[in-house]
C-alpha cells in the first residue's frame, strides 16, 4: 500500500491553475505535499462548458478515485470568490460570468473555492512560501503587468466585490503615458516588466547597446530579461532604464508599506529573477520613502515558489490551521 493510501481518504486537496492556454492539476496531501500533477492544453474547447469539464475530468484522474476535501481554483481574470463566478477578462472561449464552483461542485460533489491567480500566488507565498511566518504580507507580481494579492491578519483581503489588491492601476503620475486600462500614469506603466522592455527600445532609438545584442543572440524580441543581462555587462543604457524602472517600483512598495503595513512584501514574476541585480537597490530606495515610523518595520523578499505557485496557493486555501480554512470567508 502506497503511503498517501493510508492517509484519512478525505484529507487530500486537488489544486487547479487556469491559464489561457494550458490548465494545471495537482493532488497534496495534508502536508501540502504534491504527489502527482497533470497538464492539459485548453486549445480547441470552444466553450466554457467544455474547459470545465476538461478540469473535471482532470480532478477525477490527478485524484485517483480518492475523497477529496476539497478543490482550490486559481483563474485569471475578474473573479468573484464570495460566490466562486469568473466574471471575464481572461482568453478563454466564452469566459463571461462563468459559475465556476456551481458547476464543479455539481459534478464532483466536493467544496470548491475560486481565486484569481494572483490571489492564489500570495496564499501560496503566504502558507509555504517567502511569506511564512508572517501575519500580513502583500504580494506583488512584476510580469506583463503588475498584479498583487493582499493577506491581512491571516485572510485574504479581497474586499466586498473580490476587486481588491489591482495595485498595477494604482495612479502614480496623472500626467504619465496611457496604461492599457485606458487612464494615465499607472504603476504598471512605469514598473513591469513591459514598461523596462519599452523604456529600453526609446532609450535604443538613439543609442547602442548590448541590450539588442543579447535579443539578437537569444533570437528573441528584446525583453526585461536582456535589460537585466545588459545591466550585469556594465551596459550604461540597462543601468539607466533599470535605475529609474527600480525608482518607480519603490515608490509603489512605499505606497503599499503606507497603506497596508505588512511584515513582509514578497516580490514576484519574471522581473523577481533579477535576484541581486534587483533587490538591493529596491531595498534601498523603498526604504528612502517609507516614513520614519515604518523603519524596520517590513522586509522585502523574492518569491520561492517559481512556476508551482498559483497550484500550490490554491491548494492552500483548504489547509487546516489557517485563518482562511478556518472560517472559508475572506476579510474584507
Amino acid at each position: 500500500m502506497h503511503e498517501e493510501d493510508r492517509l484519512e481518504v478525505d484529507q487530500y486537496v486537488v489544486g487547479i491553475d487556469l491559464g489561457g492556454t494550458k490548465i494545471a492539476a495537482a493532488l497534496f496531501d495534508p502536508d501540502g505535499k504534491l504527489l502527482r500533477r497533470e497538464r492539459m492544453e485548453t486549445a480547441g474547447a470552444r466553450t466554457a462548458e467544455e474547459v470545465v469539464g476538461r478540469m473535471i475530468a482532470m480532478v477525477r484522474s490527478v485524484s485517483g478515485g480518492r475523497r477529496l476535501a476539497g478543490i482550490g481554483l486559481a483563474s485569471p481574470g475578474a473573479v468573484n470568490s464570495r460566490d466562486g463566478i469568473v466574471m471575464g477578462g481572461t482568453n478563454l472561449p466564452e469566459w463571461d460570468n462563468v459559475p465556476l464552483k456551481k458547476w464543479m461542485e455539481g459534478a464532483l460533489g466536493v467544496e470548491v473555492q475560486v481565486v484569481n491567480d494572483a490571489n492564489a500566488a500570495a496564499w501560496g507565498e503566504y502558507v509555504r512560501g517567502a511569506g511564512r511566518g508572517t501575519n500580513s504580507m502583500v504580494y506583488v507580481t512584476f510580469s506583463t503587468g503588475i498584479g498583487a494579492g493582499i493577506v491581512m491578519d491571516g485572510k485574504l483581503l479581497l474586499g466586498p466585490h473580490s476587486f481588491a489588491g489591482e495595485l498595477g492601476h494604482v495612479i502614480i503620475d496623472p500626467d504619465g503615458p496611457v496604461c492599457s486600462c485606458g487612464r494615465r500614469g499607472c504603476w504598471e506603466v512605469f514598473a513591469s516588466g513591459t514598461a523596462i522592455k519599452d523604456a529600453a527600445l526609446r532609450a535604443m532609438r538613439d543609442r547602442r547597446s548590448a541590450i539588442a545584442e543579447l535579443a539578437a543572440a537569444s533570437g528573441e524580441d528584446v525583453s526585461a530579461r536582456h535589460v537585466f543581462e545588459a545591466m550585469e555587462a556594465g551596459d550604461p543604457v540597462a543601468n539607466e532604464v533599470i535605475g529609474r524602472t527600480i525608482d518607480h517600483m519603490a515608490l509603489g512598495l512605499a505606497n503599499v508599506v503606507h497603506i497596508f503595513d505588512p511584515e513582509r512584501i514578497v516580490i514576484g514574476g519574471g522581473v523577481s529573477k533579477a535576484g541581486e541585480l534587483l533587490f538591493p537597490s529596491l531595498r534601498e530606495k523603498t526604504a528612502r520613502l517609507v516614513m520614519k515610523p515604518y523603519l524596520g518595520k517590513y522586509t522585502v523578499a523574492p518569491a520561492v515558489l517559481r512556476d508551482d505557485v498559483g497550484l500550490i496557493g490554491a491548494a492552500a486555501l483548504f489547509d487546516k490551521g489557517t485563518e482562511q480554512a478556518k472560517s472559508r470567508s475572506y476579510a474584507r
